[in-house]
């Protein structure tokens, strides 16, 4: 098992902070956030940011976020970016962009909303397969149309790409109501990446991105949601993503102490 932090933990901070203090934590991986990047390369080159990464003994488990643009307007422009994402990222050695879909309209039949949603998978994944690069579907909690793993797996058929896979994170999943029997029923070659967060107990309707803690800290069976993906052999990264202010205002190093801390907690429990 693998440990990463996502640089949305650690929101406060620029780049080289997200680094320095993960590796100071003892992190193996990061998660890159594309506006921290697009910061740093105002500044540095990529080679710089590939450098840095050495520096720290650190590898840049994913790039995020990044978009799945299957309905609105800006599909060109998205495969642009993404294309300009997938560079970087096979120059730094980072392997995954991570992508949030977007909506169909209400009247679009569900066929041609997967179809539609599969064929711009297929454009990201053929655009990316082109300098080696995955990308992974991120389902959103109780997203109008991507809210769990099964809506996101359809979309990976419907792409038939061998680099379009999924990601897994606790907090969208449990807000979904995603049963264990789903989580258990993921290929795990098509299980690119795994948040792990905990959250406040509230009413499921009423979680934010706000309302998530350090893992073990909150209401999230973690033990079960982890477990089975463990049992079923998967080994890649476990990544610490937290949007929550009262800890963005802890100094960087405090919230990736506190991260690796509460996440090694988590993986120890694991059968």
């Amino acid at each position: 098992m693998k440990s990463c932090i996502n640089g949305a933990t650690t929101m406060n901070y620029p780049l080289e902070e997200d680094f320095r203090s993960a590796a100071k934590a003892g992190f193996e991986g990061v998660e890159i956030w594309a506006s921290k990047m697009e910061k740093y390369l105002q500044r540095h080159s990529v080679e710089d940011l590939k450098e840095e990464l050495e520096r720290y003994g650190l590898k840049a488990a994913s790039l995020c976020p990044c978009w799945l643009v299957a309905f609105g307007e800006k599909r060109e422009e998205n495969l642009r970016r993404v294309s300009e994402a997938a560079q970087i990222a096979a120059r730094i050695g980072c392997p995954t962009l991570l992508v949030c879909p977007d909506s169909p309209p209400a009247d679009m039949p569900e066929d041609e909303a997967f179809r539609k949603a599969g064929e711009a998978a297929r454009e990201l994944g053929n655009i990316c397969a082109e300098f080696g690069i995955r990308i992974a579907v991120e389902p959103l909690g109780m997203h109008p149309f991507v809210p769990g793993p099964e809506q996101a797996l359809r979309i990976v058929d419907e792409a038939g790409t061998e680099n379009v896979g999924i990601m897994m994170d606790t907090f969208h999943y449990y807000k979904s109501g995603v049963p264990l029997e789903a989580i258990a029923s993921i290929p795990i070659d098509k299980l690119l990446i795994v948040h792990v967060n905990d959250c406040e107990d509230l009413p499921k309707e009423q979680l934010k991105d706000s309302h998530r803690l350090y893992p073990g800290l909150g209401v999230i069976p973690l033990e079960d949601m982890l477990g089975v993906i463990k049992a079923n052999g998967y080994k890649g990264y476990f990544s610490v993503e937290i949007f929550r202010e009262e800890y963005w205002r802890d100094d960087p190093d405090t919230i990736s102490i506190n991260s690796k801390r509460h996440l090694d907690s988590v993986l120890a429990s694991l059968a």
